[in-house]
């Protein structure tokens, strides 16, 4: 069963709590998403240990519960 926006959003802010996080359906099909992540708590981590903070946040979801994910993570002085 697909997630919805809500659930990764609650998930990504629980794991992250200083995240400001966008979700957006990419294909209307609740499968496909693209999530927005602007953390301070990113700054001076290589962009790859940021994504890695977000999924683990979802907890192994990804490839299951979560199809795809478009991830951009940044810090709050890069918007």
């Amino acid at each position: 069963m697909p997630m919805a926006a809500d659930e990764i959003e609650a998930l990504i802010r629980e794991g992250i709590p200083d995240a400001r996080v966008e979700i957006t359906d990419l294909a209307g099909d609740g499968d496909h998403y693209a999530a927005r992540v602007v953390a301070e708590s990113f700054r001076g981590m290589p962009l790859r240990a940021q994504h890695q903070r977000v999924y683990q946040a979802l907890g192994g979801r990804m490839g299951g519960a979560l199809h795809a994910l478009q991830l951009k993570t940044i810090v709050p002085d890069q918007e």
